[in-house]
């Protein structure tokens, strides 16, 4: 299938007075000079009709957006958009598919060396530098869709990023002297809390991003400090 837009443009010569120029040749006025456009590579068009969809599924969700208008935004007709993805679901798994990599390299990325309160922030600090530069992909993650992706879900994500937050807190844990066999738990709640504050702060963006951060750290890390070995419930619920 030969993938090239839709559309053309015509070009029109005209004299220095402004007037259609004919220079003695019958039928030579006002005749229209063809221009093709540039056609685009098929890697091109891919990237094209990514970049269309992220958009179009972030602002309208997977059950808004149609292969129609996905089409027409990129100016070809619907089948090169089947061609290359096979349809609406394997461009959407696409677009999921990269926005979950971008969002774990950079949260794992920050979970490399240094004190485990320099950990807490650096995390902090990747997650919000993505929903900040990359909103629409943000909006796309945390949004429920009926389509199964092979990399999972949103929640899936989250607990790839909580596994390695565990053997942080394993070995801060053995250090002080707690059970270590408890890391997973905390792991989950620590990421999960900064996780939600950051779909909060997706749509608020207030405070400024740094003071955000500041405050997950303060609550994260003095909530650990002051963590109990045995911590015992102080109602009368007990079961």
């Amino acid at each position: 299938m030969e993938d090239v837009a839709t559309d053309s443009s015509t070009t029109r010569t005209t004299s220095t007075t402004g007037s259609p120029r004919s220079a003695g040749v019958p039928g030579s006025a006002d005749k229209p000079r063809r221009t093709r456009r540039t056609r685009m590579t098929g890697a091109e068009r891919r990237e094209q009709l990514l970049d269309i969809g992220r958009t179009l599924f972030a602002e309208k969700g997977f059950e808004g957006t149609s292969v129609e208008e996905i089409a027409a935004k990129a100016g070809v007709s619907k089948p090169v958009v089947y061609e290359h993805f096979g349809g609406k679901e394997g461009l959407y798994a696409v677009v999921v598919d990269r926005e979950m990599r971008s969002l774990l390299d950079g949260v794992t990325g920050a979970l490399t060396a240094g004190h485990p309160r320099e950990l807490l922030e650096q995390a902090a600090f990747a997650l919000l530098d993505y929903i900040e530069t990359y909103t629409d992909g943000f909006r796309i993650l945390v949004r429920d869709s009926p389509v199964a992706q092979s990399t999972g879900t949103f929640a899936s994500l989250i607990s790839d990023i909580a596994t390695q937050v565990e053997d942080i807190l394993g070995l801060e844990f053995k250090a002080r002297g707690f059970d270590a066999k408890l890391a997973p738990l905390y792991a989950q709640a620590l990421v999960g809390m900064v996780a939600l504050t950051g779909q909060w702060w997706l749509d608020e963006r207030k405070p400024e991003k740094a003071e955000v951060a500041a405050h997950l750290v303060n609550l994260a890390w003095h909530g650990l400090d002051g963590l109990e070995a045995k911590p015992r419930l102080i109602g009368h619920r007990k079961r």
